[in-house]
């Protein structure tokens, strides 16, 4: 043993109470709360503090309402048309209230999206679910990493559906009003504890009345703390090859891109 191991705290011991020195260590390794500190039988109020904080930001995130406007300007600014169209939810409580509403158009959908009915190889449909704050911040740096990838490979992309009050199957409606082959919607996810601010993907191939979740990929976790924008994309775009050359989708098709993703793959948005 040198002179420097003896200044080493021992680890083969229990940390003395009180002690917090190790767990501050693993807190930095991890957002889950780990190790809170309590007194007595109670949690102390510094971690009380922070969780009553989180959660209400996490209940902020699902009543927080979606700037629409911003949105469709930050799409139109990506150089593709965008369609603005409302869920048959009438309010964020029937939304909330009533899953049904949120997965079916709402009255003048239709309308607005037969005159675009084409032979699209893909739509992408943007709603801000359960976190408008999501979609808000991650929706646009997404599709302007994707949408010039799947240019460059000749895919013709419909254009951008923006839903107000939408669920994941208002996307089988919309691919089939618009006739698109795939459909890829973006939207917030059910907010955590530490994460208000997580974006979802939902990828189907060519979606029916007889659709169900078995028949999606899902990309989750798209925030800067999880699943960067440029990785997200690069999921995306590949899932999507991967459905139209093998033409199915869901739990017959395995996401196979993470370990593309550590060999340095072609990721859009990386240099």
């Amino acid at each position: 043993m040198t002179d420097d191991d003896a200044t080493l705290p021992d680890r083969t011991l229990p940390p003395a109470p009180g002690d917090d020195s190790l767990w501050v260590a693993l807190r930095r390794l991890t957002a889950a709360r780990i190790g809170l500190q309590r007194t007595g039988a109670s949690l102390s109020t510094g971690p009380l503090l922070d969780f009553q904080l989180a959660h209400a930001r996490a209940r902020d995130a699902v009543h927080e309402p979606l700037d629409e406007a911003r949105l469709i300007a930050d799409l139109t600014g990506l150089g593709c048309p965008v369609l603005a169209i409302a869920s048959a939810a009438e309010s964020r409580q029937s939304y909330l209230m009533r899953p049904d509403l949120g997965r079916r158009l709402g009255p003048n959908a239709e309308a607005t999206l037969r005159p675009h009915a084409a032979d699209h190889d893909v739509v992408f449909v943007v709603t801000g679910g359960l976190s408008a704050r999501a979609v808000q911040t991650h929706a646009a740096p997404v599709l302007a990493a994707a949408l010039p990838v799947l240019r460059a490979g000749r895919w013709r992309v419909a254009p951008v559906v923006v839903v107000r009050q939408g669920r994941v199957a208002i996307g089988d409606a919309i691919a089939d009003a618009l006739r698109a082959d795939c459909v890829v919607v973006l939207l917030g996810e059910r907010p955590g504890l530490s994460a208000p601010d997580s974006m979802g993907a939902y990828l189907t191939w060519q979606p029916g009345a007889d659709t169900t979740d078995a028949d999606r990929n899902c990309i989750s976790n798209i925030r800067p703390e999880g699943i960067v924008t440029a990785d997200a994309a690069f999921k995306i775009t590949h899932l999507l090859r991967g459905m139209r050359t093998r033409r199915l989708s869901g739990v017959r098709l395995k996401d196979d891109s993470d370990p593309l993703l550590l060999d340095g793959g072609e990721t859009p948005g990386r240099s």
